[in-house]
């Protein structure tokens, strides 16, 4: 079973790198945004080993109208714990998370070879495919939290 618990920044950077980025180096993995006020990284635990990470930012999409807003960044799970639900579970915890927070929207540039991963988990696309350089094409997902 997964525990979801809060993590630090620093926290994120080798499944970051090893994930999402492994093309780059470890300090492109560190996000301006990191340590911004409101922000917070959550990990999955698996035995008490962390297997999945995710950040959260306080962010408004313009084209999107719902305040206040959080962007997810740096979703990743190891690839050899994918069957043990970790992802779906920490995305989970983070929408209950932000609802009590009052945020009424959270939303993510999605890889777009993910999409429907997203979409299995009630979250809906908006606007064309797009190309963020040295990663690839993605598309903006959102799930509102009321």
């Amino acid at each position: 079973m997964v525990e979801v618990k809060p993590i630090t920044a620093e926290d994120t950077y080798a499944i970051r790198h090893s994930v999402l980025r492994p093309h780059q180096t470890i300090e492109d993995c560190k996000y301006d945004q990191d340590s911004v006020k409101g922000a917070f990284h959550l990990g999955g635990f698996y035995d008490g080993q962390l297997i999945s990470i995710a950040s959260f930012y306080p962010q408004s999409q313009q084209a999107l109208k719902a305040e206040p807003a959080y962007q997810l960044r740096g979703m990743a799970t190891l690839e050899e714990y994918r069957t043990q639900k970790a992802g779906s579970t920490l995305i989970a915890y983070a929408e209950r998370k932000l609802a009590d927070m009052g945020a009424a929207l959270v939303w993510c540039n999605a890889r777009y070879h993910v999409k429907g991963y997203y979409e299995k988990l009630g979250w809906t696309s908006i606007g064309s495919p797009f190309d963020i350089p040295g990663i690839g094409p993605h598309v903006i997902m959102y799930k509102e939290l009321a």
